[in-house]
């Protein structure tokens, strides 16, 4: 089952390791952790969800862990409460990918709390606000809520020029 797993799933494990982490070395490593959890985590793996559905939630839990352990404080992360209601929205992948470029837009990301962060990876990766609320456990729609006020946030730190921070 990790073989399949594995060799379907690879490429989007890298992304996540990648979008969770900007140090290449500590990518290497949580990549390694993402793929040891999964393996792992076979042995309880009952089928009620897809085999996609269950990789994704694996390794956003690995990343969000990865991201709460490297946090030093909880006031570098930007809360979604605080945005202002008069940001335009934007419409989708496409235009996101107009206004910035996507190392910028990873950059604009990591600032995100982790859960913001799962729901926008997944988002970006394709995933319909059903499964992303199968991977998170929040309800189909908060998770399009979620969507469209992450979209307004990322417009707003893209247009005021927020710096990146490590999380």
């Amino acid at each position: 089952m990790y073989t399949e797993a594995r060799s379907a799933h690879d490429a989007a494990l890298r992304r996540l390791a990648r979008a969770y982490e900007i140090d290449p070395d500590k990518q290497r490593d949580l990549l390694q952790e993402m793929h040891l959890e999964l393996w792992l985590s076979f042995k309880s793996f009952d089928g009620r969800c897809s085999l996609r559905t269950w990789v994704y939630r694996i390794a956003h839990n690995v990343g969000a862990s990865h991201v709460m352990r490297g946090r030093r404080s909880a006031a570098r992360l930007v809360e979604l409460e605080t945005l202002e209601a008069g940001i335009p929205v934007i419409d989708g992948h496409a235009e996101i990918n107009h206004w910035c470029s996507a190392s910028t837009l990873l950059r604009l990301i990591h600032q995100l709390k982790p859960l913001d962060r799962q729901v926008i990876l997944l988002y970006l990766e394709g995933e319909a606000a059903e499964s992303i609320a199968e991977v998170t456990g929040l309800s189909g729609v908060n998770v399009a809520t979620k969507i469209h006020r992450i979209k307004r946030l990322l417009k707003q730190m893209y247009a005021e020029g927020v710096p990146h921070v490590r999380n």
